[in-house]
């Protein structure tokens, strides 16, 4: 599967163009947007680099629009060639020119797109929140909070509600941000910089996750529906859209989806030293053998694998992601097989798999890199992707910090989930905040292991200044 429109447009555009030569030079009927489909065997479908659209994960694209997309190309039985443009202003014309057969990027329906486009249906309904920071009392409406200060992002449909309130409440007072977006609007209601925001519903259900102190004091309308967009020559790809959504809903898996990204996420809680102390005693000495094992191959402290695989699975073989990430290890299907694992639920094979895996990436950071920040800044790697924390120490860099020292990179890590800059960088956006808290997890895991297991093994080489010089090996 293509991600690059410069990849493939010339060709496709040859294709279509000698696809439609054949059929008008034997005087048939124009092909229907299906036909086409179907007739070059790929659907291509133009979105946004978005949290909430299409994104590169730390295993391959992820996101919503995407994860449905795929599914709708696999029932039709063609490829899927995906493609990002900046902005929503530029679907228009990739439908509009029939170099996108579909738009999939969080589009809402309203009358702006005029008679250009038809809408699959409604599949999500956003909703825009007014949001306060946990301990403030909460809000019940705009006249309560008038004259505090309340921030939002400029020329966003918020901008156009508080508007409209203003009609009846005159004295109303915001201020319109221009550079920034949703989560770094949250960030600064969660540290007091400012009294309230509002954001829509969808990136709410993102940025709490991070800021975890931001609660919801009440909504300000009922809510825009969100749809995939067509061109409007003909309704045979809508028709196709329509029975894939009413499939997919009852038969659970676009709810699914959707909860799988805006549901409520505890994967990077921290686990309290007394609960992990009792799995140290109750789990620990069933796979503790394995993980000295694996860690023997690849010349690491066991306990350093040990807080990887607790952190991932909670040393649960058979522990499995929405995305299809299973084992203890919680390894993909494609790095189980580049590692030559082939049972993920095996536990022994997830340890020793997990454990070349971390030390494959741990092998790419530069030699220069010093202890502990080589160990740290290959576990965000292992968590978000080598490219991502490439991005964030790029960012870092032009800072004038220092992109070798894991507390410097740390800090700009969360900047990858703001526009603003995860549209400056090669790869886009990343839940930027996930490896802070999974490095930050697996450091507290490690402390308790290395007092409560300090009669063995030897003394882990993230607490060692002088060690692994020289990039690990893998076996």
């Amino acid at each position: 599967m293509s991600i690059s429109v410069l990849q493939r447009t010339q060709a496709t555009q040859f294709a279509i163009a000698a696809l439609l030569c054949l059929l008008l030079g034997t005087c048939q009927r124009v092909p229907s947007t299906l036909e086409q489909i179907l007739t070059l065997g790929q659907l291509r479908v133009v979105t946004r680099n978005s949290p909430t659209a299409y994104y590169i994960g730390a295993n391959g694209p992820e996101g919503p629009e995407y994860d449905l997309v795929r599914q709708f190309a696999h029932e039709l039985g063609v490829a899927l060639y995906i493609y990002t443009v900046p902005a929503f202003a530029d679907i228009r014309s990739q439908l509009a020119s029939g170099r996108a057969h579909l738009a999939a990027a969080g589009l809402t329906i309203n009358d702006a797109w005029g008679d250009s486009v038809l809408f699959g249906p409604a599949y999500q309904q956003v909703r825009q929140h007014l949001i306060y920071k946990q301990g403030r009392a909460k809000p019940r409406s705009l006249q309560e909070i008038n004259g505090s200060r309340l921030e939002i992002t400029a020329g966003s449909p918020q901008a156009e509600t508080l508007r409209l309130v203003r009609e009846r409440l005159p004295t109303l007072a915001w201020v319109e941000r221009r550079r920034g977006d949703s989560v770094e609007l949250l960030g600064d209601v969660a540290d007091r910089s400012i009294d309230y925001t509002i954001v829509d519903s969808t990136e709410f259900a993102l940025g709490r996750n991070f800021h975890q102190e931001v609660r919801v004091g009440f909504d300000l309308m009922a809510g825009e529906s969100i749809a995939w967009a067509m061109n409007s020559r003909d309704e045979s790809l809508q028709h196709r859209v329509s029975n894939f959504f009413q499939r997919m809903t009852r038969g659970g898996q676009l709810t699914a989806i959707l909860n799988r990204y805006y549901g409520r996420s505890n994967r990077f809680d921290y686990v309290g030293a007394r609960e992990f102390i009792r799995d140290v005693q109750s789990l620990l000495p069933t796979y503790r053998k394995w993980f000295e094992e694996a860690a023997v191959k690849i010349g690491e402290d066991w306990r350093l694998i040990a807080a990887i695989g607790y952190q991932e699975s909670r040393w649960d073989p058979d522990a499995v992601s929405p995305t299809g990430v299973r084992g203890l290890m919680m390894l993909t299907e494609d790095t189980a097989a580049h590692l030559g694992v082939p049972d993920r639920t095996d536990p022994y094979q997830s340890i020793i798999g997990g454990a070349r895996y971390y030390a494959s990436i741990r092998a790419r950071i530069p030699a220069r890199v010093p202890e502990p920040d080589r160990t740290w800044l290959a576990l965000a790697a292992y968590n978000v992707g080598y490219g991502h924390l490439e991005d964030a120490r790029i960012l870092t860099q032009l800072h004038h910090r220092n992109p070798d020292s894991w507390q410097d990179v740390r800090a700009f890590l969360p900047l990858l989930a703001q526009e603003f800059w995860y549209t400056q960088t090669a790869r886009g956006y990343a839940r930027g905040w996930e490896p802070v808290r999974y490095v930050d997890n697996i450091r507290s895991y490690l402390d308790i292991l290395e007092w409560v297991a300090a009669d063995s093994g030897p003394t882990t080489a993230a607490n060692q200044t002088h060690a692994h010089d020289a990039p690990a090996a893998v076996d």
